[in-house]
């Protein structure tokens, strides 16, 4: 079963169980999808998808630190139930042992030599590492490894 076909069996499933804050999360996620189909005129794949639920949780995080920091708890804490919804949609991340294996990896096969190479090394990680890890923390390891 694909991706998309799961989250659509998950909303039909909490449509019926009448669980009006996870059924607005996946709203929002197939909302997202079918707005990015749209406008690349193209079928999602799965990647496609997890590409979806990591900004759209990337975008939640980020709202959820400037409620806090207004002092609105009750609306940070809305943001933090939906990432966990959306959490669901996204593959096992990587342990840091993998994480540093893969980096390994990547600056070995593009011949990376210094910092001037980071950006060959990020493009040959990132659809390696898409929803499996945070690509800030990726970029700051590859940054380290390279000096």
């Amino acid at each position: 079963m694909s991706l998309k076909t799961r989250i659509n069996e998950d909303m039909k499933a909490a449509l019926r169980a009448r669980q009006t804050g996870r059924l607005s999360a996946i709203r929002l996620l197939l909302a997202a999808i079918k707005q990015r189909e749209i406008d690349s005129r193209t079928e999602l794949d799965d990647a496609g998808v997890v590409a979806v639920v990591d900004k759209l949780i990337k975008q939640r995080r980020d709202a959820a630190a400037q409620y806090a920091a207004a002092g609105r708890q009750d609306l940070a804490d809305k943001e933090q139930a939906e990432i966990e919804v959306l959490s669901v949609y996204l593959p096992q991340p990587l342990s840091a042992d993998e994480v540093d294996e893969l980096v390994r990896q990547a600056i070995a096969e593009t011949g990376a030599a210094g910092a001037r190479d980071m950006g060959k090394v990020m493009a040959w990680l990132k659809p390696r590492l898409a929803g499996r890890a945070d690509m800030t923390t990726i970029s700051a390891r590859v940054k380290a490894v390279l000096g």
